[in-house]
């Protein structure tokens, strides 16, 4: 698939995983305070740690689009793209799946409650176009110029446009934690 198509299906995978999340602010907020039965996190927990990842994650992508950038420029914007290259490997694709890998969350990354809903939320917002933005600032191919290592699932070093495509999948993951939760409470409620 050419890169512009990648780029392409990367800003929709954003667009309706973020629009996703935000749907979840709108829930009842007795829902998104439940603690799950069998422990864990609350919907609003989880969202806190969405934003809190996505934070940090969008640290390493600004810095790896600064360096991308710079390596275009050092090459006069001629450089290959490699022919054989893709977006998402089946480990990275594994991201969005709760149950698919053993994950270690840094300490930082844990959700704390000193965010409102109303904060996390906006910063989320804000942070889907801080990713849009990088990819604009990326169009013909510079985000794989630059590669940070993840070891997260042994993912090894990924560029720029594939740190982007992991914050959405670490997001789709968490939805469907919040889909458990729903369950959950659902469950308790007609108990």
């Amino acid at each position: 698939m050419p890169l512009e198509h990648t780029l392409i299906n990367l800003k929709r995978e954003l667009i309706r995983t973020f629009a996703v999340v935000d749907e979840w602010f709108d829930k009842d907020q007795t829902l998104r305070c439940h603690k799950p039965s069998s422990g864990g996190w609350s919907v609003n927990e989880v969202l806190e740690h969405i934003m809190l990842t996505n934070h940090f994650l969008l640290i390493i992508i600004d810095k790896g689009r600064i360096r991308a950038l710079q390596k275009s420029a050092a090459t006069s914007g001629s450089f290959e793209i490699p022919e054989n290259y893709s977006i998402g490997s089946e480990a990275l694709l594994q991201v969005a799946q709760p149950d698919a890998f053993p994950w270690q969350r840094p300490e930082h990354h844990q959700p704390t409650g000193r965010s409102g809903p109303h904060e996390v939320r906006r910063e989320i917002r804000n942070q889907l176009d801080k990713c849009l933005i990088t990819l604009d600032f990326l169009p013909k191919g510079e985000g794989t110029l630059h590669q940070t290592t993840l070891a997260v699932n042994n993912l090894g070093k990924l560029d720029v446009y594939q740190y982007v495509y992991f914050l959405a999948l670490h997001a789709q993951r968490h939805l469907r934690q919040m889909e458990k939760v729903e369950a959950d409470f659902i469950k308790c409620l007609s108990v």
